[in-house]
C-alpha cells in the first residue's frame, strides 16, 4: 500500500504543470553520508512492479521491496518530501563530517 498525502499531492500537481504525467517510481537510494532512505523519480514501469493510481498519478515500487516495506507514506514538508516505509535504515554514520569517523562519541 502507498498513501500520498494531500501536501505531498499538491506538489507533485505543481511540478507536472505544463509537463507529461509520467509514473513515479518510489525506491531505496542507497548513496550519501546519511546511509540508505527512500527516494522518489521519474521512471518508466517494468513488469517486476506494483503500480499504485493515487490522485491521478501512477506510483511505482518494485513489487521485492514493496514486500518488505509495506506501507510506504509520502509526504511534503516545508523543507521537502518525507517517504516513510516499514523498513528502519540505518543513520550511516559521520564520514562526511569533521570526524571522519563511524565511532566518534
Amino acid at each position: 500500500m502507498v498513501e500520498v498525502t494531500a501536501s505531498a499531492t499538491n506538489q507533485i500537481v505543481e511540478y507536472f504543470k505544463g509537463k507529461e504525467i509520467v509514473p513515479i517510481r518510489i525506491f531505496i537510494n542507497e548513496g550519501g553520508c546519511g546511509g540508505p532512505s527512500l527516494a522518489m523519480a521519474l521512471d518508466e514501469q517494468k513488469t517486476t512492479d506494483d503500480v499504485f493510481e493515487i490522485d491521478g498519478f501512477t506510483y511505482i515500487v518494485d513489487k521485492q521491496f514493496m514486500e518488505k516495506a509495506k506501507p510506504i507514506k509520502v509526504d511534503f514538508l516545508p523543507n521537502g518530501f518525507k517517504l516513510d516505509c516499514a523498513i528502519k535504515f540505518s543513520s550511516g554514520c559521520s564520514s562526511c563530517g569533521t570526524t571522519g569517523s563511524c565511532c566518534s562519541d
